[in-house]
C-alpha cells in the first residue's frame, strides 16, 4: 500500500468511519498529486468526497515534509465548514478573509513556524494589498494548491466570479513541481476544459457520474406568487426533517420567511446582507435541526455540509440547469430519499436577463474609466464623480479590469498599468448565447419535457445519463400538497404580503461635488405599498406600472389606505396636505393616488411641483442625478404651503433622490417636513 493510500485510507477513516473505502478516483488523485505532483480536476457529484482528496494529499504531502495547503475557497460558511472537516481529518486549519483581520499576524507565524497544515483564503483577498505583499513568501513555501469550486474560475461557469480568476491566475503561475487541484460537481464539458486549459496542457482530469439516486426531483408549474409561498408552507406540513427554501433574492428571502414563520414555523431568512455571526448562528441552527427551513439566496450553496438535508424548495428558478443542479445537491448527501422541489415563478426570466448581463462589460462605461484615470490615480467616489456611473456598477467593472490586469489598486486609489485594453466582442457574444441557451434548458426543464434527473445530466454533460424513474415526469406524482396549495393558505398569504410595511429610509448626505452639500434635513422616513416584485401586489399593482397610464384600481387604492392606517401610528404630526409628485409617464395613477388621498385624510391637494426638464437616467451616479434633477425639479410660481408636514406621492422610488431633491425644494418653500408615499419601490 503506498504512501498516497494509506493517509487517503487514514482520512477517510477519520471522516466517515472505519467502514469507509476509498473510491479509484479518489486513490488515482491523491496519488497523482502526490507521486506525481501532477495538476488535477475533478468534476464528481457532491457527496462523491471531493474534500477527501485534498485533505488526504495534504497529510501525505505533510508527511513528506512538504510546506501547508494552500486552498482557495469562494464562500465564508464554505470556509468555516473546512476548517471543521479539516480537524475531523487530523489537519491543523486556519483562514484568511475579511471577518478575521486581527487574526492575520498570528497566522502567519504559525505559517513560518511550520504549525499550519492548511490555509484557506477567499478569493477577494488578492485585491487587498496587505495579503498580496505576502503571498509571494506564502507560495514559496505552499506543498499543495487546491482551487475548490473551480467553475467559479471560468467565463462558462454558472457563477463566475472576477475575484476568484485573478487569485486562480496568480496561484497557477507557481513552480511546476508544486502540484494543483482543482474541484467542482458543477462543470459541464465548455466548462471543464476551460478549467483544464487554466490548469495546463497536462492536467489529468476525473469525471464521474453526476446522478444522485437519493433525489426526488418534482417541478409544479402554473402557481402565483401567492400560492408560491402557500404551497410551501403546505409542505412544511408535510415534509421530514430540515431543509433549504431558495428564493431569487435578498427581499423574497426576509417576505417568504416571514410569512412561514406567522404560519408558526420555526424559519430564519438568510443572505450575503446579514453579519457573520448572524450567518453563522443560522447555519448551526439548520445543522441542529433547530430549524425546519432555512430562506436562502445562493449565498447558502457550495460546500455547507448537512448530510441529513431532507429537502430543497425553488420559489423561483435559477438561470442554468447547472446553477440549479449546484443547489439541489445539498440535499439527501446521507439520506436514501430527500425531495428537491421546483416552483417557477413568471418573473424568472427578467431575473435571469438581469444576471446574465451582469458581469459583462460596458464598452462605453470601460472608455470612461480609462479616460478618467488616464489623469492620474483617482479613488472610487473621485471615479464615481468624474464617469457618473453609478458605484455597483463602476466596482463590478473595475474588477473586470483589474483581472485583465489594466487597472490596479495603489491604496484607496485605482490606477492604469499600462496595459491597454480591447473590448473583445467576440468572447462576451459567445458568453451571452451560452447564457442564453442555459436560459432555454431552464426553461424546459421547469416544463417537465422528460425525466429530470436525466435532464440534468444532460445538461452537464454526464458521460452516462439515464432515467431516475423516481421525479415527477417518471412517477406521474407530485409531493404534498400537490398541484396547488390550500385555499386558505393562500388567502393567508395575501393577507400576510399585504399587511407588510416597506419602510423608506432617507438618504442622509449629498453627494460630493453638488450645488447641495452635507447632511440632508429635508425628506423624512418614507412607506411603500410595494417592494420589487412583492407578492402581495403582483396581480394587483405591478402589471400597472408596465401598461398605459390609467386610474388606479380600488384594490391599490384600499391598499394605500391601509399602508397610511399602520404608518399613522408612528408620527409625530399629522401630515397637512398632499403633494403629487410630477410623473411623466403615469400622470393618471399618479393623479388618481394623490386625490384619494387627500379624498380619505381631508387633506388639501397640493400641486406645487412641476418638470423643466429631462429626468436623470436610472444609472447614473448619484451626483449627476441629483445634478439633473436641481434643473429638472422646479416649483410651481407663487405656490404657498400650509404649514405643517406634507405627503409627498410618488408612483416609484429607486435611487432616492428624486423624492430628497423635491423635499429639499418644499422645505425650502417652508414645509415643516416631507414624507414620502409611494407605490412601489425598485431595488
Amino acid at each position: 500500500m503506498g504512501l498516497a493510500d494509506t493517509h487517503l485510507r487514514k482520512v477517510l477513516a477519520a471522516m466517515a468511519g472505519p467502514a469507509a473505502q476509498p473510491r479509484e478516483d479518489q486513490t488515482a488523485a491523491v496519488a497523482a498529486l502526490v507521486e506525481e505532483r501532477a495538476r488535477v480536476l475533478v468534476v464528481q457529484a457532491t457527496g462523491w468526497g471531493k474534500s477527501a482528496v485534498y485533505w488526504a494529499a495534504t497529510s501525505a504531502l505533510r508527511a513528506q515534509g512538504k510546506g501547508p495547503t494552500l486552498i482557495v475557497s469562494p464562500l465564508l460558511a464554505l470556509m468555516r465548514d473546512q476548517v471543521d472537516a479539516a480537524a475531523r481529518g487530523g489537519l491543523r486549519a486556519a483562514t484568511i478573509n475579511s471577518t478575521n483581520l486581527d487574526a492575520w499576524d498570528p497566522i502567519f507565524e504559525d505559517i513560518a513556524a511550520d504549525r499550519l497544515d492548511v490555509l484557506l483564503v477567499s478569493p477577494e483577498r488578492l485585491g487587498n494589498p496587505g495579503f498580496a505583499r505576502r503571498l509571494p513568501t506564502l507560495l514559496a513555501t505552499t506543498g499543495l494548491v487546491v482551487i475548490d469550486e473551480a467553475h467559479c474560475i471560468s467565463d462558462w461557469g454558472f457563477d463566475f466570479r472576477p475575484d476568484y480568476q485573478r487569485l486562480a491566475k496568480t496561484l497557477l503561475g507557481i513552480e511546476a513541481d508544486t502540484p494543483v487541484l482543482a474541484t467542482t460537481a458543477t462543470a459541464n464539458h465548455r466548462v471543464t476544459e476551460d478549467i483544464a486549459r487554466q490548469l495546463g496542457p497536462e492536467t489529468l482530469t476525473f469525471r464521474g457520474s453526476l446522478a444522485r439516486s437519493s433525489l426526488r426531483l418534482a417541478v409544479v408549474p402554473k402557481l402565483g406568487a401567492l400560492e408560491r409561498h402557500a404551497w410551501v408552507a403546505d409542505a412544511l406540513e408535510t415534509f421530514a426533517g430540515s431543509g433549504i427554501v431558495y428564493a431569487l433574492t435578498v427581499a423574497d428571502t426576509e417576505r417568504l420567511a416571514g410569512f412561514l414563520r406567522s404560519c408558526g414555523f420555526e424559519v430564519a431568512a438568510y443572505h450575503g446582507g446579514l453579519e457573520t455571526a448572524a450567518r453563522q448562528q443560522i447555519e448551526d441552527d439548520l445543522r441542529g435541526n433547530r430549524l425546519k427551513a432555512v430562506v436562502a439566496t445562493s449565498a447558502l450553496g457550495m460546500g455547507y455540509d448537512k448530510p441529513d438535508l431532507a429537502f430543497c424548495i425553488h420559489v423561483g428558478s435559477p438561470a442554468s440547469p447547472v446553477a440549479y443542479y449546484q443547489q439541489v445537491g445539498r440535499a439527501g448527501r446521507a439520506l436514501d430519499d430527500a425531495v428537491a422541489v421546483l416552483l417557477p415563478a413568471e418573473t424568472d426570466e427578467r431575473i435571469w436577463a438581469y444576471f446574465a448581463t451582469a458581469g459583462v462589460p460596458d464598452e462605453k462605461r470601460v472608455g470612461q474609466i480609462l479616460k478618467a484615470l488616464a489623469t492620474g490615480p483617482q479613488s472610487l467616489l473621485a471615479l464615481e464623480n468624474s464617469t457618473s456611473i453609478r458605484r455597483g456598477r463602476l466596482e463590478g467593472l473595475l474588477k473586470i479590469l483589474a483581472v485583465e490586469e489594466v487597472v490596479q489598486r495603489e491604496g484607496t486609489a485605482w490606477a492604469l498599468t499600462g496595459q491597454p485594453w480591447t473590448f473583445d466582442a467576440q468572447r462576451w457574444q459567445a458568453l451571452a448565447q451560452v447564457r442564453q441557451r442555459e436560459a432555454d434548458l431552464m426553461r424546459a426543464f421547469a416544463a417537465g419535457q422528460g425525466c429530470l434527473m436525466r435532464f440534468l445530466q444532460v445538461a452537464l454533460d454526464d458521460p452516462a445519463p439515464s432515467d431516475c424513474g423516481r421525479c415527477s415526469v417518471c412517477t406521474g406524482r407530485l409531493p404534498d400538497p400537490g398541484a396547488h396549495p390550500g385555499a386558505d393558505r393562500v388567502a393567508a398569504a395575501r393577507a400576510y404580503a399585504r399587511g407588510q410595511d416597506v419602510v423608506i429610509e432617507p438618504r442622509k448626505l449629498w453627494p460630493t461635488g453638488g450645488a447641495r452639500k452635507g447632511r440632508i434635513t429635508g425628506c423624512s422616513e418614507g412607506r411603500a405599498l410595494a417592494f420589487a416584485d412583492d407578492p402581495g401586489w403582483a396581480e394587483a399593482l405591478l402589471p400597472l406600472l408596465g401598461a398605459p397610464d390609467a386610474p388606479a384600481p380600488q384594490a391599490v387604492l384600499d391598499g394605500v389606505v391601509g399602508v397610511l392606517g399602520r404608518w399613522r401610528r408612528s408620527w409625530g404630526d399629522r401630515p397637512v396636505a398632499v403633494v403629487p409628485m410630477p410623473s411623466a409617464t403615469h400622470p393618471q395613477l399618479l393623479g388618481s393616488v394623490a386625490a384619494h388621498m387627500a379624498r380619505v385624510g381631508r387633506l388639501p391637494l397640493v400641486d406645487a411641483l412641476r418638470l423643466a426638464g429631462p429626468l436623470p437616467d436610472a444609472d447614473l451616479a448619484s451626483a449627476a442625478k441629483v445634478a439633473t434633477l436641481n434643473r429638472a425639479l422646479v416649483l410651481h410660481d407663487d405656490v404657498v404651503l400650509p404649514p405643517g408636514p406634507l405627503l409627498l406621492v410618488d408612483v416609484r422610488y429607486r435611487s432616492g433622490w428624486s423624492a430628497t431633491v423635491a423635499a429639499a425644494l418644499l422645505r425650502e418653500a417652508g414645509a415643516e417636513a416631507v414624507l414620502p408615499l409611494v407605490l412601489h419601490q425598485t431595488p
